[in-house]
């Protein structure tokens, strides 16, 4: 911590000492309320190219970086300059999370938070398609909370189950009779269906293009990269 690289925080509601997850963790000096900025995360500012120069993974016997992204392009490094963030572990329970906001990445509690407590996050590690089996192995968590997934890799997500149309309402449908008396009713109510769906379609395009301004705005959300060893924020 006395390198050049090392930037202190003035202020900070922590204080470094050895944790029993892993080396030096941060424990809360004083009382954080829930929602609270604690601290930036800061680094050395590496194209993903360049990460991937600088860290083999798979020559690692123990996965060990301080790589962040902070988005498709761009990577923080603390392994090079650094403050006290780096040093905040990662918990599968979490009491913290870390947002991008503005270019900037920023750890918060999710949670009051009192002194003595540990400060941890949710590292989140991004799982890539040339993952092999001893991934798991390789981004091991000894966090030792009751959830522990065992992996500071991301939880895998799962498909949606695809939900099955009753049997019964399928058949009904088929055996439906059509009356000829009832034709120009039928082609007016598909007329006024169609309109429906038109305006429905139209409805819905503004719709999403508001979410996802939102979504840019909170920071909480970013696009995947293919970069292995990088935490993830939200």
């Amino acid at each position: 911590m006395t390198s050049p690289s090392f930037q202190p925080t003035p202020s900070i509601p922590f204080e470094l000492r050895q944790s029993p997850i892993q080396g030096l963790g941060a424990f809360v000096t004083r009382r954080i309320r829930k929602g609270a900025r604690i601290i930036e995360y800061i680094g050395e500012r590496l194209t993903q190219a360049q990460a991937d120069v600088r860290y083999d993974d798979e020559s690692m016997e123990r996965h060990h970086t301080f790589l962040f992204n902070l988005d498709d392009d761009t990577v923080l490094d603390a392994g090079t300059l650094h403050n006290e963030s780096r040093y905040i572990n990662h918990s599968c329970e979490p009491n913290c999370q870390s947002l991008i906001d503005k270019g900037h990445i920023h750890i918060y509690a999710l949670r009051a938070l009192e002194p003595g407590e540990e400060l941890t996050y949710d590292y989140a590690y991004e799982r890539t398609p040339e993952m092999g089996d001893d991934a798991e192995g390789l981004y091991v968590c000894r966090c030792g909370t009751p959830s522990c997934r065992g992996t500071i890799l991301a939880p895998e997500t799962k498909a949606p189950a695809r939900r099955k149309k009753p049997a019964s309402k399928a058949k009904r449908a088929a055996k439906a009779p059509s009356k000829s008396k009832a034709a120009p009713k039928s082609k007016t109510s598909s007329k006024a269906a169609s309109k429906s769906k038109s305006a429905s379609k139209s409805k819905s395009r503004p719709a999403s293009k508001s979410k996802s301004a939102a979504t840019k705005q909170r920071g909480t959300k970013r696009a995947k990269t293919a970069g292995r060893g990088r935490r993830a924020a939200g």
